[in-house]
């Protein structure tokens, strides 16, 4: 993520997940926090972040 448009898409993204209830994204440290009602598997987070446009690591 770049920019402010950047975290917002992938805010977004992350927000329209099944189960996903709130969604923080630090731009400075390139990271997520997602709170969910359901364990959500790593590809799940991994295809959605893809579809967006951007590279889940870590």
């Amino acid at each position: 993520m770049m920019c402010a448009h950047c975290q917002k898409h992938v805010h977004d993204a992350l927000a329209k997940m099944d189960g996903v209830t709130d969604v923080t994204v630090d731009l400075e440290g390139g990271s997520a926090d997602v709170k969910a009602t359901r364990d959500i598997p790593q590809d799940e987070f991994q295809k959605v972040i893809a579809d967006a446009g951007y590279e889940l690591v870590g």
